[in-house]
């Protein structure tokens, strides 16, 4: 049940994205770093279960960016060995740099040539930094399995004062509390930041406690497990949750902070929250500064100190 939340609201960040990664805590994952060769232009973490290596976020040195989130499509079968979604925005972040395809382009080959279908619901909020920050480009594109043709394409972000927030439903879906205090939420923290004309730093802590919000209601008592993951939508960040869950399967005990939750039978089943924190931040002059923080590593033991952080900066080549 992961967010993304994209916004112009900031003056000196024209281009500012706040991520939480929810995932099975068990699930392993590499944190933030500058990919292997061949793709040494592609900056992000990625996922270690499964071969391919899909991604969720990322970043270039060229300027590129894609976030991806997933949502569950009742009467949409997946087809065995279609593309993983984690491969969709790694198909953007490993494109050529010097071929220097489109985000129409991209579009238009996702949709009309490999396709999109029977991998799943998505949503991938893809493109060029240049074409937020810069005025007068489209900003950024979305396209999701439901994207019947390139004419399908949303754009958000292509003017100052937007704030878009992405989560486990269809993009536009208001339904979600989590999306809309998500926008609400970090307009406020934007707003506050500048009116106290604050460092990077100190707005990069108000972002963080956006992201780590958590309105998560308790789980009544015996209500089942899948009804109690509806109320995923409702908060931010999830803490670690499954310990009733992980007691029917008779797991050994696994410490999780304070409380003896079980250890997962496998990568994809145990305790369940927000693993993985990242704001970025796109200033005027196309200077960017990807920020990192995992809470959980993966033996899912929460980091020393609640986090462990990763910083990264970099120029946009030919900015």
């Amino acid at each position: 049940m992961c967010i993304a939340i994209i916004t112009t609201e900031h003056p000196q960040y024209p281009l500012i994205l706040l991520n939480n990664r929810d995932e099975y805590l068990h699930r392993p994952t590499h944190e933030a770093t500058w990919w292997p060769a061949p793709d040494g232009q592609v900056l992000g973490g990625y996922d270690l279960h499964r071969p391919a290596h899909g991604t969720w976020l990322g970043v270039t040195q060229q300027g590129r960016v894609a976030v991806l989130t997933n949502y569950r499509e009742e009467n949409e079968e997946i087809v065995i060995g279609a593309r993983s979604r984690g491969l969709i925005p790694n198909a953007w972040l490993k494109s050529d740099p010097n071929a220097r395809e489109l985000p129409e382009e991209f579009a238009q080959r996702m949709i009309e040539e490999d396709g999109v279908k029977g991998v799943g619901g998505f949503s991938l909020c893809y493109g060029m930094m240049q074409d937020v920050v810069k005025s007068g480009n489209n900003g950024l594109a979305i396209i999701s399995n439901r994207t019947p043709d390139i004419e399908g394409v949303i754009r958000l972000a292509s003017t100052s004062g937007e704030t878009h927030a992405l989560s486990n439903a269809a993009y536009g879906d208001r339904s979600w509390p989590k999306v809309v205090n998500g926008e609400k939420w970090t307009k406020e923290a934007i707003k506050a930041s500048i009116a106290k004309d604050e460092s990077q730093d100190q707005l990069l802590d108000r972002l963080f406690s956006v992201l780590s919000t958590d309105t998560m209601p308790a789980k009544k008592e015996n209500e089942e497990w899948d009804m109690y993951l509806n109320q995923l939508r409702h908060s931010i960040f999830v803490p670690s949750i499954g310990r009733d869950h992980l007691d029917e399967m008779n797991m050994p005990p696994h410490e999780i902070g304070d409380v003896v939750k079980q250890k997962a039978a496998d990568a994809t089943s145990g305790c369940y929250g927000t693993q993985k924190q990242i704001v970025i931040l796109v200033d005027k002059d196309g200077k960017v500064s990807y920020t990192e923080r995992t809470l959980y590593d993966n033996e899912a033991k929460p980091m020393e100190n609640g986090k462990s952080e990763r910083k990264f900066e970099f120029q946009v080549e030919g900015w």
